[in-house]
């Protein structure tokens, strides 16, 4: 870990200053690499880049593509200069928040017409970028289509359909317990230590950090190779906490719940989500789901996708299912996102990790911000969001290269959210 801290550490002027992947070939200090992809400024130019590094499974558009419309540019620039307050006090246009908060994408939907698009540092409309974990809200909604058919029961345990779980953390939990992350497992979610667990063993089996020698793993000389051999060689139950009883957010529900998905459904995950949702949206473009050391596709946080597809699934979301005429997704399950009862509220209320934030609570795999309003998030580490506000009839979608890798706590995240719920704030 000490050479890697070193090579982060040796950069140019130049590359402090953003400028990466300079020269053909690139200069070294320049060079993006596995070990920097999350690491400023590397992270812009990996993140729009993500297939260089990663493996990656195609999820295929199809059919004709719909054109969004565009408002007047008149709507637009009163968008760009509506002033927002943020935490501290002070007061400024949504314009100069995304310009100086490390966004690279932001969009504005209203009644399928986009109100406001911009791209910064060199990203463009038809580049892909990485989701992270907005990536669970898709396989979330891929789920609520087995659970209407019948194939997924909210309140049977993962093990009663996949059996190499039993003996796992998630035996005793119900389904409904990973979609709402109060599994109550005793692996932690860490995205900062080097040496704790998650970095140590759970991302070098989604193949998604550097670790020294973990790609050069064979299967026949590891226990644990992809993902789902964590999943059920590693992950324990917490002996002091009841599934239900606490709001964890830990990333391994999401893998129980694609490997559910491609158990039940008989299909890869990235088939099923290509064949059931992505070919369905009328997409401008093909997406792409990054692959774990097994090059079984990472349900937790490998989707890729242009910024205007990302805001098309965030539209299905906002029109309860529904796209072109179609229910490709049971509306029943859409709204059960926004069904919040007061030991959700209480799960969020006390997990001292979100108490300074505004979630209400979160609900089958989505950030819900105001219930009753239908507000609610899809997020994925370093300022990746889909939002919806059903009482604005608003969608908004953005990417971001952000330092640092939670939102939590972070004055970067909370001024892109401040700025898009005061927009969404004009048209309730």
């Amino acid at each position: 870990m000490r050479s890697v801290l070193l090579f982060l550490c040796f950069c140019s002027t130049a590359t402090l200053a953003g400028e990466v992947m300079q020269g053909v070939p690139p200069e070294r200090s320049s060079q993006v690499t596995f070990a920097n992809y999350r690491e400023q400024p590397f992270n812009r130019w990996a993140f729009r880049n993500i297939g260089a590094f990663f493996n990656v499974l195609q999820i295929a558009r199809d059919g004709r593509i719909d054109e969004f419309r565009t408002a007047p540019a008149r709507q637009a620039e009163t968008i760009a200069q509506l002033e927002v307050e943020l935490g501290d006090g002070s007061r400024r246009s949504v314009a100069k928040i995304l310009e100086n908060n490390d966004t690279d994408g932001f969009l504005v939907l209203r009644g399928e017409r986009i109100l406001y698009e911009q791209y910064f540092h060199d990203f463009k409309r038809q580049n892909r970028h990485i989701w992270f974990s907005m990536t669970k809200s898709l396989v979330s909604t891929a789920a609520g289509i087995l659970v209407a058919e019948g194939k997924l029961a909210l309140d049977k345990s993962p093990a009663d359909y996949i059996p190499e779980l039993k003996g796992s953390g998630f035996e005793r939990v119900t389904v409904q317990n990973v979609l709402d992350h109060d599994s109550a497992i005793l692996f932690k979610e860490n995205y900062t230590d080097p040496d704790s667990e998650f970095f140590q063993y759970y991302a070098p089996a989604l193949n998604m950090a550097y670790l020294p020698g973990a790609r050069d793993l064979q299967p026949d000389k590891a226990r644990i190779y992809g993902v789902h051999d964590f999943l059920q060689h590693f992950v324990r139950a917490d002996s002091e906490l009841e599934p239900g009883a606490a709001f964890d957010y830990n990333s391994t529900n999401a893998d129980v719940l694609g490997w559910l998905v491609a158990r039940l459904s008989g299909m890869p995950l990235e088939q099923f989500l290509e064949e059931k949702i992505w070919a369905k949206l009328h997409t401008e473009h093909d997406a792409a789901i990054a692959a774990d050391r097994a090059y079984m596709a990472v349900a937790t946080g490998g989707m890729n996708s242009s910024l205007r597809d990302a805001a098309r699934f965030g539209q299905l979301m906002l029109q309860r299912g529904k796209y072109a005429g179609q229910q490709i997704i049971p509306s029943a399950w859409v709204d059960a996102s926004l069904n919040i009862d007061e030991r959700l509220r209480a799960n969020m209320r006390n997990n001292p990790k979100y108490q300074n934030e505004p979630w209400e609570a979160y609900r089958n795999m989505w950030w819900v911000l105001d219930s009753a309003k239908g507000e609610y998030a899809a997020v994925g580490i370093h300022g990746q969001v889909i939002y919806i506000n059903r009482a604005a009839n608003m969608v908004a979608a953005w990417f971001s290269s952000q330092g640092k890798a939670s939102a939590a706590n972070n004055p970067q995240f909370r001024a892109k959210m401040l700025a898009t719920r005061a927009i969404a704030a004009t048209y309730e």
